[in-house]
């Protein structure tokens, strides 16, 4: 939901050039018949399949394969990649919902908590509370990012074909000068 950190995971930067915004859009949305926990002992967020609930959340357009790759690291084994169906709110309300005005219907994937109930504490994620209280530690840490800026490093498996944090290009390409330069000529 947070920008910044999405660009964290998917730029290396939370404030990526003007050009590397502009290939992601942004849209609030509601996911039906799922709830938003909190976790234990974490700041972050939990989403989890329930009957007469409710996510507001935001639909995310213009993310790679190289995005979802990090993505998929950064949210690590605590979370499955998910097809679900949500609503883009072309009016966002309150809270409470009161508001809402829902438009077109989406199939897209998010990230549902797998790692059991036992871990979350039984009440709504306040997002507004993460972003006064706590994204400055996620803006500021790089803690929370080694394993995504570990995997970009050493490119196991990279399916961006090397591309590294800030759109770099890493010494995936070394060794090909050579080849690049007989095929020029």
């Amino acid at each position: 939901m947070e920008p910044q950190v999405l660009y964290r995971v998917c730029y290396g930067t939370s404030t990526p050039n003007p050009f590397q915004k502009s290939l992601l859009s942004f849209r609030p949305a509601l996911l039906h018949q799922h709830r938003r926990h909190r976790v234990l002992h974490h700041d972050y967020p939990a989403v989890i399949p329930q009957q007469s609930s409710s996510v507001r959340g935001t639909f995310v357009r213009g993310l790679t394969d190289g995005d979802i790759y990090r993505l998929d690291i950064f949210e690590g084994n605590e979370y499955e990649r998910r097809r679900v169906k949500l609503k883009i709110l072309d009016v966002e309300g309150n809270e409470a919902g009161e508001g809402n005005v829902e438009g077109e219907e989406l199939d897209v994937e998010t990230y549902i908590w797998v790692a059991g109930e036992e871990k979350l504490v039984d009440g709504e994620w306040d997002f507004a509370e993460f972003r006064r209280e706590k994204m400055h530690n996620w803006i500021t840490s790089s803690d929370e990012y080694d394993e995504v800026d570990e995997a970009v490093r050493t490119h196991g498996n990279d399916p961006t074909g090397g591309r590294g944090s800030n759109g770099s290009i890493s010494d995936k390409l070394e060794g090909t000068k050579d080849k690049v330069l007989k095929s020029a000529v």
